[in-house]
């Protein structure tokens, strides 16, 4: 947790896949394909890497006229390449400027994210192709692009950076430690003590049954007893009389 960043040091689709980079198995297929893919950066690209922005979420209609004004106002551009189809030679929405310095570059990078050009909100960051070691582009199923229609979500940049993981407390060892045992073990003792108790209280209850029975039928037995002299007392008491 010491070395942890939000933004990728180096570019793995299994950790870009993941939320927080801590999935030990791919969740969708693009991720396999960006696993078992072995790309490598263009060499006909030309420039510092270190210099240039790259820019997405572009109109379709946005020229290369358009993002040189726009983006000339950070600092003095060295080149903007729009990244065209290269059969139909129509935008595909995304484009790299490069820079003359570096303090424009970050400028650009800071203040032009969400701009609005021709009613599109447009999204930047540098360029990750020749900068990100292990890089693999969106079309191989890497990248930190993707739709949340689609469920393909990357993570590790700029727009969508890890999550912290959760990082537990020691409490849960304690919890299944020696002193949460030796309370466990107090309590289920105690369980059985007053098991014992009840069980101990229903056999003596069992055992002076009995004997109330007895003692009840002592008493009714000797009520009879005092009945039946009573009324033999009576029978005298008459017989005298007469």
């Amino acid at each position: 947790m010491a070395d942890w960043a939000p933004i990728a040091k180096e570019y793995d689709p299994l950790k870009a896949g993941s939320i927080d980079g801590t999935d030990e198995e791919p969740h969708d297929r693009a991720i396999w394909r960006a696993m078992l893919a072995r790309y490598v950066p263009n060499k006909g690209v030309t420039g510092d890497p270190h210099l240039t922005l790259f820019v997405a979420r572009l109109n379709l209609q946005t020229t290369e006229e358009k993002l040189k004004e726009v983006f000339s106002r950070y600092g003095d551009i060295r080149k903007v390449r729009l990244v065209r189809d290269l059969v139909t030679g129509f935008s595909k929405g995304y484009a790299f400027i490069e820079y003359k310095e570096e303090r424009a570059l970050l400028k650009a990078h800071r203040d032009a994210n969400r701009l609005v050009i021709d009613q599109h909100e447009i999204f930047v960051d540098f360029e990750l192709e020749r900068t990100l070691k292990g890089w693999i582009p969106r079309r191989l199923g890497g990248g930190f692009g993707g739709k949340k229609e689609s469920g393909q979500l990357r993570f590790g940049g700029r727009d969508r950076p890890f999550r912290k993981p959760i990082n537990l407390p020691n409490m849960k060892n304690d919890f299944y430690g020696e002193g949460s045992s030796e309370k466990r073990n107090w309590s289920r003792e105690g369980t059985r003590d007053w098991r014992t108790r009840d069980r101990d209280h229903e056999r003596s209850r069992d055992k002076r049954w009995p004997e109330r029975e007895r003692s009840w039928a002592w008493g009714d037995s000797e009520r009879e007893r005092d009945s039946k002299e009573e009324r033999s007392r009576g029978r005298e008491r008459k017989e005298r009389d007469r």
